[in-house]
């Protein structure tokens, strides 16, 4: 919405400071970051720093607290300077004094200035600030002082937003007045509504008050502030700062108790509430254990849990260890992208059979390569959907087992808002085409889980709470849905059965499983049973159409259906490459649906472009992707030939090749030749496939490669990786950021591939 006055706050900073400050404005009347930063950096420009930032550090405040201590109508400098506080008060929602408007302009919308006068408006508004921030008290008046300064160019709000209640505001109220004159201590928002800035505020106001001086109170749960909340117990019949401190506390981890200095019944009861639900001893007291699950979100890191997760195989003698620390659950992976560096990440062969046998259960975690919001998408999210319950389904996780999805990273809220919750909805959907044979759990800091939950994508939350410092802990509450809280990492036992562990707290919301389905064998696959296949092409063409490809085909030359067809009509061609080659079916599939999908108009005009070229007509190319897997002559000869060199096939290269020559890429004729066999003949474009993935493995030698090269791989096997299935899909189309793009794509109708031909050998 536009507001007049900003848009001429914003005219202000542009007409005077511009050229001065390194930046324009947009002056659309709409307050934001960019208007406050243009603000600050006028401020440093007046005050003589030439370094200018938008940020209002150090230097800012020390150069302003020298000059202007104090800032009124007898001590403002200049009247630019008080413009500048004019505008601040107006962008801020407050009334900032006189405009004095040229009428000689003629205008709709005639130009002025503001006065540039500390005028009683300006006092009674500077007033309203600070009464709502919670300091007037502290600094009585329509005085601007520094710290009120930096507050005013925030974008902080200090009335009531959105969530935000009155309890909350108190507080924030309440720590703002006490402390806003401590060094280190800066307003807070006193919208109602928790934050990171307004847990570090409570840490910084605790400190204080445990005798630490300005500098090494910090705001941070050390040592030094464990040890003096342990001899600062409050309870019923307590009386002063400190029930003040752990009723704030308590308030900003959403439990309905009233802001006081008494410490009541009322609030016990409540405070009994709280221990039961974060699982405490039940005594209605503020013992240390309830103030450090109110203040950090590891809490008391002394405690002990009943359940971990960890990247270390169960044995009988670890299990045993586990059991003897209290252990009865433990979290195991289903998969892990890089085995060579954490081998037994993965649930290995045996284990589930071990950790039932010793009387432990478990849960299972799904994690890929998730350390930022760009690995987070719906398509990502179906295609993860499908790889978890693969993986359930081959390590023997019966139906009604519950799958916790990571996100292992500091997700800001706008990050969960644009990538984390489409992700969560395409994990829901895949799992409800599947017949939710899955239960959907979560782990993540506390508002990725607590947002998953309310968006109805999950069911329980593993909280990783372990993670202090994310943003997405600081400041939010134990979701309620949670069943398992992250804690701490140490190590129990020893000897054999020594395991390094990340001990978690239980609330009982899932006891995890304590029997299995025998694994799903590892084996070779098997020709696609007839019953999966409209399943199979269903489950495909929505996963296509998520992606922007609609099932008609579009603007491209194949529907689905007639990509899906082409895949099912060669499935015997397709399974006999997968024995010969060690290579799973869904490899070979992936591709030729993927590619054959994308042919569009201009792979038909570079087609004609090759012919021109190899018939002598100008305006030709010597070769170009083409036929339905979309390979060009020279990686279709260098494939052949590395793989008649590796032994994995032998020649002739083409069925009428009566000579059973190597051919030449440099050489047009064979190039031209083999161009024409991957077009025309789509069997032999298949065959071709599986030799390009297997020439990919091997580094792809001689094939349009970074500039550093492509790593060998491990040799073909059923057994490739989540990793090693990627780079196989990304070293068929190139390198590059598009690449990899289409390779997380292509990630996802390999595991709905892979899916189908799992129950089909297994069937």
């Amino acid at each position: 919405m536009t507001d007049l006055m900003v848009m001429r706050a914003q005219r202000f900073v542009n007409s005077t400071y511009g050229s001065r400050i390194g930046m324009t404005l947009e002056e659309d009347g709409s307050t934001g970051w960019n208007t406050m930063h243009a603000l600050t950096r006028a401020l440093q420009w007046e005050l003589g720093i030439t370094a200018l930032s938008d940020n209002f550090g150090p230097s800012t405040l020390s150069t302003l607290t020298s000059k202007y201590p104090v800032l009124n109508r007898t001590t403002v400098p200049s009247k630019n300077f008080c413009r500048i506080i004019q505008a601040a008060l107006y962008c801020k929602g407050y009334k900032g004094g006189n405009f004095i408007v040229d009428e000689e302009a003629g205008m709709v919308e005639p130009i002025g200035y503001f006065e540039g006068v500390y005028s009683e408006q300006v006092e009674t508004s500077v007033l309203k600030l600070k009464t709502e921030m919670g300091v007037a008290a502290a600094q009585s008046g329509g005085n601007l002082t520094p710290k009120v300064f930096k507050a005013l160019l925030t974008m902080d709000a200090y009335i009531t937003v959105g969530s935000g209640t009155e309890l909350t505001r108190s507080v924030q109220q309440w720590l703002n007045g006490r402390y806003i004159d401590r060094r280190d201590f800066f307003a807070i928002p006193c919208d109602g509504r928790h934050s990171r800035d307004v847990a570090k505020a409570l840490l910084l106001a605790i400190q204080y008050e445990l005798g630490m001086k300005d500098g090494v109170a910090n705001g941070v749960f050390g040592p030094a502030t464990r040890n003096g909340l342990m001899a600062r117990p409050v309870s019923e019949g307590s009386l002063g700062v400190w029930v003040n401190l752990f009723s704030a506390a308590m308030i900003l981890n959403g439990r309905p108790v009233t802001f006081t200095r008494s410490f009541g019944s009322a609030l016990a009861d409540e405070v009994m509430s709280f221990q039961a639900f974060v699982k405490l001893p039940v005594n209605g007291t503020g013992d240390f254990a309830t103030w450090a699950s109110l203040l950090i979100s590891y809490g008391d890191q002394n405690r002990k849990g009943a359940a971990c997760d960890g990247v270390t195989k169960i044995t009988a003698a670890r299990a045993a260890a586990l059991k003897a620390d209290g252990i009865s659950v433990v979290g195991r992976y289903l998969t892990c992208v890089n085995p060579a560096r954490l081998p037994e990440k993965s649930i290995q062969p045996g284990e589930l059979a071990t950790i039932a046998s010793q009387g432990l259960r478990c849960f299972p975690i799904y994690q890929t390569v998730g350390d930022d919001a760009s690995c987070f998408s719906y398509a990502l999210g179906r295609a993860a959907g499908y790889a978890a319950m693969n993986a359930a389904v081959d390590h023997g996780f019966r139906h009604g087992t519950r799958i916790y999805f990571a996100v292992d990273f500091d997700a800001l809220d706008n990050e969960v808002t644009s990538n984390i919750l489409p992700h969560f909805k395409g994990i829901d959907d895949s799992m409800a085409d599947a017949g939710d044979h899955y239960a959907i759990g979560v782990y993540g800091p506390r508002n990725v889980c607590a947002r998953v939950a309310e968006a109805g994508h999950s069911t329980a939350s593993f909280v990783a709470d372990l993670c202090s410092k994310y943003s997405g802990n600081l400041g939010y509450p134990l979701p309620p849905g949670w069943a398992f809280d992250q804690f701490v990492t140490r190590t129990v036992g020893s000897g054999d059965g020594s395991i390094n562990i990340d001990n978690c707290i239980a609330s009982g919301r899932d006891l995890g499983q304590n029997s299995f389905d025998p694994p799903r064998p590892s084996g070779p696959d098997t020709r696609l049973g007839d019953a999966f296949v409209e399943a199979l092409s269903l489950d495909i063409g929505k996963y296509m159409e998520s992606i922007g490809f609609p099932n008609d085909g579009g603007l491209r030359q194949y529907s689905h259906q007639e990509c899906f067809d082409t895949v099912v009509f060669h499935d015997d061609l397709i399974t006999n490459l997968s024995h010969r080659h060690d290579m799973r079916k869904a490899l070979i599939q992936t591709t030729v649906y993927w590619e054959m999908r994308h042919i569009g108009a201009e792979d038909a005009l570079q087609d004609t472009r090759v012919k021109m070229y190899h018939d002598g007509v100008p305006g030709g190319v010597r070769d170009s992707s083409t036929g339905i897997a979309q390979i060009t002559g020279n990686a279709a000869v260098r494939a052949w030939n590395h793989c008649i060199s590796r032994g994995y096939v032998t020649g002739p290269i083409l069925a009428l090749d009566p000579e059973n020559r190597i051919y030449d890429p440099e050489n047009d004729g064979d190039l031209y030749d083999m161009w024409k066999q991957v077009k025309d003949d789509r069997e032999f474009a298949l065959r071709t496939v599986a030799l390009i993935h297997l020439w990919d493995a091997d580094g792809k030698p001689g094939g349009n490669n970074p500039q550093s090269g492509e790593s060998d791989m491990r040799t073909m096997a059923l057994d490739y990786t989540e990793t090693e299935v990627f780079q196989i899909l990304r070293r068929y189309q190139g390198y590059g950021d598009e690449a990899e793009l289409h390779a997380g794509r292509r990630m996802g109708l390999y595991h709905i591939f892979e899916k189908y031909n799992g129950i089909s050998r297994n069937a």
